[in-house]
Formats: C-alpha cells, structure tokens, sequence
C-alpha cells in the first residue's frame, strides 16, 4: 500500500493551486472545471501530491489562527533566504524566523495568501534517498 494524496477543503482551490504551481513548482496534473474544482496538484519529483477544493458539504479551517507547528506543508529549498523573499513578494507573510536546530537542520515558515503554512527546510541529512 502506499499514499497517493492528502486531501484540504480550502476556500478557494482555483487560486490555491495556481499560486502553489507559480510559486512552490508544483504542477496540476488533474483539474476539474466545475464545483468543488478539485485540483491534483504534484510536486516537482512527481511523487508527492496535493488534492484541493472547495467543497461547502465540509469545514473551511483557518489555518491561520493555529500555531505553524499544528499543521504546515513542508517543503525542501536549496536557498532559505532567497525563496522566503521570493514566497513573500509573491503575497506570502513570514511566521517567525529562520531557525537553526541542534541536528543541523534549517527550518522557516511563511503563510501562503490564505494562510496556510509552508514550511521551508534545509537539512543536513535529508529525511529520504
């Protein structure tokens, strides 16, 4: 067995995911046209893949009431400085600075426009292959 996707009822997918696709190169490999415009949306390796919509049968939760610690989407950046700078210009906000843990490892987090937390990671020993 193996996970395909996780899922997020989000308030709105559309721009969820075009702003994922310009900004964190993810690309859409499946969408859906017509509501809850769902959206698959994959990163650079192919291998990891988000599904977002906007579906009013569920919750909305406002991510950005809670703690990064409580949920965020991590992903691994070559250069923390530059793609916190680039993630804010792009409409992102900084939730703390960047910080440097006992094992080596480099850790930052900025809310998406939304308020979803993404969480930027330099490690020293990557966690697969």
């Amino acid at each position: 067995m193996r996970l395909e996707h996780v899922a997020f009822n989000v308030t709105d997918s559309r721009a969820l995911a075009d702003w994922y696709v310009a900004h964190l190169d993810m690309k859409i490999i499946r969408a859906y046209d017509e509501p809850p415009y769902i959206r698959f949306i994959a990163d650079s390796t192919e291998q990891t893949v988000l599904e977002v919509y906007s579906n009013p049968l569920g919750e909305y939760v406002e991510y950005s009431k809670f703690h990064p610690v409580t949920f965020h989407l991590a992903f691994e950046v070559e250069d923390m400085e530059a793609t916190r700078d680039r993630l804010v210009e792009a409409g992102g906000t900084l939730d703390g600075d960047i910080a440097d843990t006992p094992v080596g490892d480099r850790l930052a987090f900025v809310r998406d426009p939304w308020g979803y937390t993404i969480q930027l990671v330099q490690r020293k020993t990557p966690l697969m292959g």
